[in-house]
């Protein structure tokens, strides 16, 4: 059963990042043409060719990896015109212009790509990525607001005795220790909170903010105990604790330490359960998660050495450095074949592929060629060329000759696949693993 739930995760992320990769290609293809461009082929995937069929001008298919996907444009550059290529890398800058020439079809010559102005040839190439942003947010949205995000709920489910000084090594209560504020006000675990100090309180972030701000205050307090509302009274004692965030995780400073303050105490936990949050949080969450991985890929080339390193020596991988597809496969297969309950399982896979959207949203902006981004770079120096021009009076230049980077393209291309394999070999040989 085990080995089939790993195989059912392996599966739904796979299947997530074929409909990731679809709606990314979308992207580029319904601007493409709406603003008139040709279009001869929608793929999925890379190598062989699995199916396709043809629909009007263009090949709907997908390939033997599912690793990626495309859409040929018509004239993505200039055509070629016959000129003559001079230099090193002039075989490679040549079979590029070839292959864009295959691509303008007699008779639609004017439906190329690099003929459209500027800014719709931005909004094509930006389609995919915010596909996958926009993915992304859906998820982190239904994750958030549909299913709710995991933290204290207002059912207390345990009430601790005596107050224990902080950092002791005791366990148990002994007789001369104080009561703790929770067992004194007659708090029992079951207890559903309502209101504490005159304010109704929705989950228990909000109770223990409120008990953290008033050390020696009695507040009034209301719990519901099997469906009948009961009064309290409890005073909160002051007490170094370490600070937690809404969903029980200890708050880290600077330096990773926890972070430890006087505050109001009164010793009772809550159960944990699926708050859903405001309809906001969605967008948040995908704020968050682009900035964690923008920061990642600046700093990349040293992810990339620690990876290498731990590949060579065995040391435990960083579980926040990069993963290919691979371990990405890996990570759902043991989430889904752990023994939660299915709902956290399934929250958990959702929550990777709303990242993996996020991860390929970040990555394809990379001013780079291949990518989507060194396309959006290309269109935007074409477009201040001929500002520049304009703005002196002189007649506007040649569209910009983009195969002219292919030598620094290939560059990019085999240093993406290096990237790619290190840690394929990595996720399969030094996996990172997350339940130790």
């Amino acid at each position: 059963m085990e080995i089939l739930l790993y195989v059912a995760g392996i599966l739904f992320m796979l299947v997530g990042l074929g409909l990731s990769i679809g709606l990314h290609e979308i992207g580029h293809l319904v601007p493409a043409k709406l603003f008139g461009v040709r279009v001869g082929q929608y793929m999925i995937g890379f190598g062989p060719r699995l199916w396709s069929k043809r629909i009007g001008e263009t090949e709907y298919g997908f390939k033997v990896l599912p690793v990626g996907g495309f859409i040929s444009m018509s004239g993505m550059y200039p055509a070629s015109e016959g000129k003559q290529v001079r230099g090193l890398f002039r075989t490679l800058v040549q079979d590029a212009r070839s292959a864009n020439d295959e691509t303008i079809a007699e008779g639609a010559e004017s439906r190329v790509f690099y003929r459209l102005p500027v800014w719709k040839r931005i909004i094509v190439m930006l389609g995919g990525p915010l596909m996958n942003l926009i993915l992304a947010i859906i998820i982190f949205t239904v994750l958030a607001s549909g299913i709710g995000l995991q933290q204290g709920t207002t059912t207390i489910a345990s009430v601790t005795e005596c107050v224990l000084p902080a950092g002791t090594t005791q366990s148990e209560c002994e007789p001369s220790d104080p009561a703790s504020p929770a067992a004194e006000a007659g708090i029992l675990p079951g207890d559903v909170l309502v209101s504490i100090d005159g304010m109704p309180v929705s989950n228990f972030a909000e109770a223990t903010a409120i008990v953290q701000a008033a050390p020696g205050e009695t507040l009034d307090m209301v719990v519901s105990r099997e469906g009948d509302d009961v009064a309290l009274t409890i005073t909160p004692i002051a007490a170094e604790r370490s600070l937690t965030d809404a969903s029980g995780q200890p708050v880290l400073d600077g330096d990773g330490e926890q972070v430890v303050a006087e505050v109001g105490y009164v010793g009772m936990g809550a159960q944990m359960g699926f708050v859903p949050q405001p309809i906001g949080t969605g967008v948040e969450m995908a704020g968050e998660n682009t900035a964690r991985v923008a920061n990642l890929i600046v700093q990349l080339p040293v992810k990339l050495w620690d990876v290498g390193v731990s590949l060579v020596t065995g040391t435990e991988r960083d579980p926040n450095g990069p993963l290919s597809v691979v371990g990405v496969g890996r990570l759902a297969g043991e989430v889904a074949a752990t023994d939660a309950p299915v709902l956290n399982r399934f929250v958990v896979l959702l929550s990777l592929l709303g990242s993996l959207n996020i991860a390929l949203f970040v990555f394809n902006l990379i001013p780079l060629l291949p990518l989507d981004g060194g396309h959006i770079a290309v269109a935007l120096w074409d477009g201040i060329r001929r500002a520049w021009a304009k703005l002196f009076r002189r007649p506007p230049p040649a569209p910009v000759d983009a195969t002219r980077l292919v030598p620094l393209t290939v560059v990019v291309a085999v240093v993406l696949i290096a990237m790619g394999a290190l840690l394929m070999i990595a996720d399969v040989v030094n996996p990172v693993n997350l339940f130790q």
